[in-house]
């Protein structure tokens, strides 16, 4: 028996489901996403075709819950304790997960909230608090998607411990910049170091806009001991880059993003940078750091780093190892640091063995300046 397909289709704003009020679409089978539906509760009570609506958190009367339920629509219910919308449709920006940064420190901000409901040993196998931690992932892909489309992606790798003010630190800021001014999407890790480094310069519009950011970040040269002091000055240094006009709650959208952080609250200790267009931050580490080098298809360059940048390595090297031959050129892998990458952590010399009579021979490089690295890109 042949099965009909079932096209679900998402309504993530007010403007769309008034669109489709006013349009007569039927409402069976849609998901609607994060809404405030109480200002349109009299037409949607009105509506009879509801059977296999999906409601993903949002605003919504008794009476008008009680309506959708009887007429067959699913409500999926949010948990007040939960410091984040695991409905949300749209990445997070710095000033959501810093909010409160200024009157309360950094314990209160929603990003300190969630890693340590995430790590609350009474919740940690309860079975609404993994649903809800799975749904909020899920929610941050589909936005995460939807914000990069039609972007080149190339993914910047490094150590957390990259101190501000140091030559290294600048180092990876002009290459997130040089990258960025060529019509790439810088994406990192979303945390300290090398990551807020490539972020930073990404994020940055000119040379001139980098060296005052420089400048000002240098100040706190590491998130230890204060995160709240570490992110301060980067808020601060943010704000001087962005247009006269925007405000630090509303930054501009640009429609090809120069700058994306993907963190996870599996590492609590590292707080997110703030030098993107958008953060999309996961409560699971694995899907994060698949879909992260997943996403780089125009090559992944690695700069110094230690344990976490080394398994980095080996995934992306796993991915080159095993593309089937009509995968067509690989992306590059750049390595940057030849002593590094060779003799202090000899990696390389790993990944040359792996890439004997292999696609992925070519596609593996190791360089010594970022110059190099950002022409093997482009």
């Amino acid at each position: 028996m042949a099965h009909m397909a079932i096209e679900h289709s998402e309504i993530e704003s007010i403007a769309s489901l008034e669109q489709a009020l006013a349009d007569g679409t039927p409402l069976s089978g849609l998901r609607l996403q994060d809404l405030d539906l109480r200002g349109h509760e009299e037409e949607l009570l009105a509506r009879t075709d509801l059977t296999g609506l999906v409601v993903l958190g949002g605003s919504l009367t008794e009476r008008l819950d009680e309506h959708l339920r009887r007429q067959g629509a699913l409500i999926f219910p949010t948990d007040p304790h939960c410091p984040v919308n695991p409905y949300r449709a749209q990445l997070y920006s710095p000033a959501e997960l810093y909010a409160g940064l200024d009157t309360e420190g950094y314990d209160a901000t929603p990003d300190a909230r969630a890693y340590h409901w995430a790590q609350d040993g009474d919740l940690h196998h309860d079975a609404f608090t993994t649903l809800l931690r799975a749904i909020h992932d899920d929610s941050i892909t589909d936005a995460l998607r939807e914000r990069i489309e039609g972007a080149r992606l190339v993914g910047v790798m490094g150590g957390h411990a990259l101190a501000r003010g140091t030559e290294g630190y600048a180092a990876a800021a002009r290459l997130g910049h040089t990258l960025a001014d060529t019509g790439l999407t810088v994406v990192t890790g979303g945390g300290p170091g090398a990551m807020e480094a490539a972020n930073l310069g990404a994020f940055c519009r000119t040379a001139e806009q980098v060296d005052r950011a420089l400048e000002q970040v240098a100040a706190v040269p590491g998130f230890r001991p204060s995160i709240a002091e570490w992110a301060r000055v980067a808020l601060d240094a943010r704000q001087s880059v962005l247009p006269q006009s925007a405000t630090p709650t509303a930054d501009p959208a640009p429609a090809a993003p120069r700058s994306i952080g993907v963190p996870t609250w599996f590492y609590g200790h590292e707080p997110p940078n703030v030098f993107c267009d958008g953060i999309a931050k996961y409560f699971s580490n694995a899907l994060r750091e698949d879909l992260l080098l997943a996403m780089a298809g125009a090559g992944i360059i690695v700069l110094e780093g230690a344990a976490g940048t080394v398994q980095e390595v080996f995934q992306i090297a796993t991915r080159l190892y095993y593309a089937p031959p009509e995968t067509g050129p690989l992306p590059p892998l750049v390595l940057v640091g030849a002593e590094h990458w060779a003799e202090r952590l000899p990696a390389w010399p790993l990944l040359q063995a792996l890439g004997r009579d292999r696609a992925m021979g070519e596609a593996i490089h190791l360089v010594d300046s970022i110059d190099e690295a950002a022409a093997l890109i482009r």
